[in-house]
């Protein structure tokens, strides 16, 4: 994975979303090393800003970077282009202080780069890589980073407009889900609100032609939206841009309840503030240690059994997850238990013949499950979960000292706050143990009142 610029100079012209002002910008090759920078030519003296968070001036209704009184408004979509494309190293060079709103999208500028073409470079690629949890709430938007091998956004919006409401978006972020789900994925806002917005002196230049307006019955667009989640991926649109500002790609996958620029900028500052207290690091791709956990027996854990005491509240000796390998939210998770002689129930079952009981079976899959569950809604740190039936257990084969039990758990159904699960232990590639799995989530502090 070496650094990319793109071949040649490629342009774009148009009005900008907020400022109503005509723009132009040109993105150009960049030398390895150099990063996203724009550079305002338009001025006496040119001022070149870099496109990381140090330089954000202000993320009201989008992200805007300045330098000595010199400002680049609604960079967001520029910058989730290049990431989705691959771009490593780009001079934007920009006549105006906007960036040009096209369509809404990061279409337009996708398919121009496209055009243009990719150069590799001889320098490697960095990356942030997170290897401890990292969970961030403010304001009602809450934020949970996993450890992950791959770059992966799930997003969660919530409205009272009926024509959008809850919806929810889960996605690996690679260039082909880019260009098919999300570019294409335009800016939006509801007919309600648009006065508001025009006393702030914001979307002077917004219109039907780059926005998609929302009135209560209908959408005020003449063309229907793009798809039905339209609105959502343009959000994991916004929030892929403004992760571009940490200055590098990361491996990690992004839980997002309801969060905008404001929330998303402040979540680039604690993934810094994380990766420097030990959170994770950064690698160049290709070296000894990337290649390393590459080779077959060296797979690192998702979640090392710190993190999974920080999610769950179960300890010794009824902590039955030692690791957790594969995670997606409302999806599926994967853990293991390494099961030793030491376990304190083989002194009774059995002396002679120690057996793993197959209730712990059945709860190991149940707390791994917990992980997949606390780890799928907001705010988990103020939420218990508890099991309200268990359906269709079978016990296959019997489970050893020495044994490591993997358990695989779906999630079948998650609504309101009852959720269903399917587990299933192996052994190798065995099939040991499975069951049905219903749960609660239930606020920790209504349940002290309930108790008290």
């Amino acid at each position: 994975m070496r650094q990319n610029t793109i071949a040649r100079p490629v342009s774009f012209s148009g009005i900008g979303l907020h400022t109503g002002e005509q723009s132009k910008i040109t993105l150009k090759p960049a030398e390895e090393n150099t990063g996203i920078v724009f550079e305002r030519i338009d001025l006496p003296e040119r001022t070149r800003i870099p496109a990381v968070v140090d330089w954000v001036d202000s993320v009201q209704r989008g992200t805007t970077i300045g330098k000595n009184n010199v400002r680049i408004h609604t960079v967001e979509h520029l910058l989730a282009a290049l990431a989705g494309t691959g771009l490593d190293n780009v001079i934007v060079e920009i006549e105006g202080n906007e960036v040009p709103a096209c369509d809404g999208s990061s279409q337009p500028f996708v398919k121009g780069i496209d055009e243009a073409g990719l150069v590799q470079q001889t320098a490697t690629r960095k990356e942030a890589v997170l290897t401890k949890p990292l969970n961030y709430e403010e304001d009602g938007v809450h934020f949970l980073v996993l450890p992950s091998d791959k770059f992966k956004i799930s997003f969660h919006i919530e409205y009272n407009n009926p024509l959008v409401g809850c919806q929810f978006e889960s996605l690996d972020i690679t260039g082909e889900t880019f260009r098919q789900m999300i570019a294409e994925a335009r800016t939006y806002s509801f007919s309600n609100e648009l006065e508001k917005l025009k006393k702030w002196g914001l979307i002077k230049g917004g219109s039907l032609e780059n926005a998609v307006v929302f009135d209560e019955d209908r959408i005020l667009n003449p063309e229907p939206l793009r798809s039905p989640k339209e609105p959502v991926r343009h959000k994991i649109l916004d929030l892929l841009g403004d992760i571009q500002l940490l200055g590098m790609p990361m491996r990690a996958h992004i839980i997002s309840f309801k969060s905008g620029h404001p929330s998303n900028v402040n979540l680039v500052r604690k993934i810094r503030q994380h990766l420097d207290n030990n959170g994770g690091h950064v690698v160049t791709t290709g070296d000894d240690e990337s290649a390393e956990s590459d080779r077959p027996g060296s797979i690192k854990p998702l979640m090392d059994i710190n993190a999974i005491m920080e999610k769950i509240p179960h300890r010794y000796p009824f902590l039955l997850v030692d690791r957790i390998l594969e995670f997606e939210a409302e999806k599926k998770v994967i853990g293991i238990k390494n099961v030793s002689i030491n376990e304190p129930f083989f002194q009774g079952h059995f002396p002679d013949h120690p057996i793993m009981p197959g209730v712990l079976i059945v709860e190991a899959m149940g707390q791994a499950g917990g992980m997949l569950l606390m780890n799928s809604v907001p705010d988990p740190e103020s939420k218990v979960m508890y099991f309200m039936s268990l359906d269709k257990i079978k016990f296959r084969k019997p489970v050893f000292p020495g044994d490591q039990l993997r358990m695989e758990v779906k999630m079948l159904k998650f609504r309101h706050s009852i959720c269903k699960m399917k587990g299933c232990g192996y052994v190798e590639d065995e099939l040991v143990a499975e069951a049905e799995m219903t749960a609660m989530v239930v606020e920790r502090e209504r349940l002290q009142e309930q108790q008290g």
